[in-house]
This record gives C-alpha cells, structure tokens and sequence, in this order.
C-alpha cells in the first residue's frame, strides 16, 4: 500500500459500520475520506437516551455474543465500557444459542400467575422448533416457505394426550413465543420469516451484555480518534450518480438534498435497508441493476421497538429476567393481532427487567414487533401509558399499579431507518446476502472499479441485524478499497491522478 492514497472516498452514513469504514481507511493511509450523515448526530441505530436519571437504549441494545471473536466487545472492553463481570472467561464461554437463559414469571390475562415449570414443555418444544427450523438452510428441500408455517405445522402432534386446559395454555405459550420471536426477527410475523434462509444466522459464544453507560459510549471513542470535521451534520444525500464515464477522473457525483454535489471516486452506501427499499430508485443514478434491486426487495426489514416503564416498586419477583404475558384468548398460535387499533398492545410480549437494581431502580423493557408496533408510534404517549397501565393492572390482578414515566422508541417514522433491522424474507438464499454487498459495477464492467460500494448490518451474510455485522461490514467495504489500491503500482497510481 502505498503510503497515502489520494482517492477521494465518500461514506453515506454515519452509523457504526460508515465510522468503522472511515476509521480503517484514514489508518490505511487514506487521506481525502468524508462521511455525510442525514442527521445531527452519528451512531444511526445506535441511539441512547434517558428515562428520568436513568440510562436506557433506544436503539441497539446488548452485545450479542460477547467474546474475542465479537469486533463490538473487543472495542468494548478496549475503551473500559463494560462491567467486570461481562469480562470474565465464563461469561464469554457462554454458549446460549441467541436466548439467553433468562429467569422468568409468567402471567396470564385472567390475573393469574403460572408456575414457570408448568411452562417448560411449551419452551422445549417452541427451542427445539427453531432449532429444526434453521437446519433447512444447510440441506434445502424446506416442506414450507416460512419459520411460521413450520411451527404450526409441526406441533399438531404434540400434546394429544394432555387435558383440554394444560394443552390450551401451552398454546397460548406458543403464541407468546412467537411474538418474542418477531422482535427477535424484527419482522411483523413469523410467517414473513423465510424458513429456507433462517438458518443463515450465526450466533458468537458469551452471555449477552450492556453498555452500562450506554451503547452510544462506544460511537463517542470510535468519533473521537476521527479527525474533526470529517462527518458532515444535518447533510441527506438525494441521489448517487455513478457509472459517470465522460469524467475520468472522478466517476461517482453525489448530489445533496442541499443541491451542493460531490465528485468522489468511490461511494460507501451504509443506509439501512428500510431506507433502500423506500428510496432505491431514487437514491441512484443509473438504477440499481435488477438483480440487487430483487435482493433489496426479498430481504425483510421490520419494526421492533421498546416500550421503557419505570414504576415505584417491583410486582415482579426479586430475581425475575423476563416477564411473559399470555392471553387466554390465543391458542391457535397466530402472531397478528386482527385489529391492529383497537387491540395493538396484545402484540406487546411483555418485559425484560432491566438490571441492576441498583442501577435502574424499577425498570421494564417492553417489546412490541410488527405493524402493531408501527401503529403504536403513531398514538399520543398519554395513550400508550394507559394501554400499558391497563395491560399491566389486568395481568397481575392489582388494580392499583400506576407507572412513573414512560419512554417509547418509534424507528418505523424515523425517516432515515424507516423501521429496525433486516431478516431473511420468504423466498430468501445466501445468493441474496451476496447480492446485497456486491460493488457496482458488477465484475466484467469496464468502467472504473468500486464506484458504489454497500455496508450495513443488511449486508452481511449471518450476522445482519447486530451490531457487530454492521462493524465488520464498515470493515469489509474498507478492506475492498485497501486491496483494490495496493495492487496498483505506485506508477499508475501516479499516472492516474489518484
């Protein structure tokens, strides 16, 4: 490589993986890189923010699998971001599979709490259907298109011999299941999850963990090593204009929302894939060619959002991780709710208990998927508390349950995400996922190399949706620029002006 190379590389996007890509460009030599970013602020999803005196994730929320082959942790632990006990060996040892092992209570909409042992043979099932579910990517010949339709079809035979009542609050178990699936997926329902790509997901060793600061700590280091200067605020890009082969000099203008256009060499694109698939064809000039435009469109990208409830005392038990809410009403194991505005918060699968104590204080985390959750964003905060206060007073039997504060996030009207993360859409392959990272123009073109370059989680072939896909993809992208350089010689570096 040579020393400093002078190609002019724009990122659009300063999310996690636009500010990993500049950082491993400027320490690769790199000297004219910029990123542009649509708001006042880096970090895309990546977003903290307060209830009250307390820390609390709007967005990205735990390091999914944190140990030394997980990118986010090693810069975690790196900038002193974590509590000793996410460090320690057993912790990173941990292997739960993407559920961690989280203690939980149970409440039914009749105001009774379960036994969570009574719960058991639902849970082992639901785990041992998702296991069987992602085994399908591996050999094909899936029987069904989606993880939905799989689970349904499968259980039927479960069971027969259990009287009418156990049998009927296992399936309200599954149901529940399946909606804390749907927030796991980011997706509305289990049956837009494609079952022949569902197993293209890879999960990294090591219990789940928190920023105790919050996750926005970790943009704040990464920022600071950055020159200042080097993201342009408050800056939407209207259109990419590439395959510009009048111009040799520089084949990609990026126009504005402002109307100011810069000519660049090289494009990185790491807007997320909610925003791509609104804004795609007027986002890039020429059009996306039609076998990434199909991949983009294949791809699923759902809403998950949070719904934060902060109460003066705990109803939950002392050592409660999870808290699981099951209507009576739904044993046939469907994940939509039949009237999304009257009935919106039966989507809401209950709480995680923000820990610890100390720490928070009295904090759940409510999880709400799907179009639910898009019309949950949409109705006044006074309203979302009252359904909450209502669902939870109904739950637990105690009419007197009245929360301090709440906090929602609302991603599906963010402009700039237009919802949260990307899943494997029926119909889905791996083919898909490589569509999805492959530059423009594609191999055999011969117009400039590397014009328009894509990053993000959406991007990465098994670990889309985290944050650590995101990095390694800012990487990756970099990584293809580096390469692309130091196998030209210092001679036509020279001789082409870059």
């Amino acid at each position: 490589m040579a020393k400093s190379v002078s190609a002019n590389i724009v990122i659009i996007g300063s999310g996690i993986s636009g500010v990993a890509a500049a950082h491993r460009l400027l320490n690769a030599g790199f000297q004219h890189v910029r990123i542009l970013e649509a708001t006042a602020r880096s970090g895309g999803r990546i977003k903290t923010g307060k209830l009250g005196d307390n820390i609390v994730e709007i967005g990205a929320n735990w390091i999914h699998g944190p140990c030394e082959e997980n990118p986010v942790f090693c810069l975690a632990r790196k900038y002193g971001l974590l509590d000793p006990e996410s460090l320690t060996p057993e912790n990173q040892a941990m292997d739960v599979g993407g559920h961690p092992p989280w203690v939980p209570n149970y409440y039914t909409s009749s105001g009774q709490k379960l036994n969570a042992e009574d719960m058991n043979p639902a849970k082992e099932m639901f785990a041992e259907l998702l296991i069987e579910s992602s085994e399908f990517q591996s050999q094909g010949g899936e029987p069904c298109a989606s993880v939905g339709d799989f689970i349904r079809l499968s259980w039927s035979e479960k069971w027969k011999e259990t009287d009418a009542t156990t049998r009927s609050l296992r399936l309200c178990a599954i149901t529940n299941m399946l909606k804390v699936e749907c927030c796991v997926n980011g997706s509305h329902s289990m049956d837009e999850v494609g079952l022949g790509a569902f197993g293209l997901y890879e999960t990294l060793p090591g219990l789940d963990c928190t920023f105790p600061g919050g996750y926005e700590g970790l943009i704040k280091n990464l920022m600071s090593e950055l020159p200042t200067g080097l993201v342009t605020y408050n800056q939407p890009v209207h259109c990419v204009h590439w395959n510009n082969t009048e111009k040799k000099q520089n084949p990609v203008i990026i126009e504005c929302d402002a109307g100011e256009r810069i000519a660049a060499d090289h494009v990185i694109v790491t807007v997320p894939l909610g925003y791509l698939k609104k804004h795609h064809s007027a986002l890039f000039r020429p059009p996306l060619p039609l076998h990434k435009l199909h991949s983009v469109q294949r791809l699923g990208f759902g809403t998950n959002n949070k719904i934060f409830v902060e109460f003066d005392s705990p109803w939950w038990d002392a050592d409660c991780e999870v808290i699981y809410l099951l209507w009576e009403d739904e044993d046939v194991m469907l994940d939509e709710v039949p009237d999304v505005q009257r009935s919106w918060i039966k989507k809401l699968f209950g709480f995680t208990v923000l820990k610890p104590t100390e720490r928070y204080g009295h904090v759940l985390c409510g999880w709400i998927a799907g179009h639910e959750s898009e019309y949950m964003e949409t109705v006044s905060e006074q309203e979302v508390t009252q359904n909450v206060t209502q669902l939870i007073r109904r739950f637990t039997g105690n009419p007197t349950i009245t929360p301090r504060r709440i906090l929602r996030s609302q991603w599906f009207h963010d402009p700039w995400t237009c919802g949260s993360y990307s899943y494997p859409g029926k119909g889905c392959s791996v083919q898909d996922l490589e569509n999805m990272m492959e530059p423009l123009p594609t191999k055999g073109s011969q117009a400039h190399p590397l014009q328009v370059l894509f990053a993000g989680e959406a991007t990465h072939p098994c670990y889309y949706s985290t944050v650590h896909g995101a990095l390694l993809t800012g990487w990756r992208e970099a990584d293809r620029l580096i390469s692309h350089y130091s196998s030209i010689s210092p001679s036509e570096l020279h001789k082409s002006k870059l």
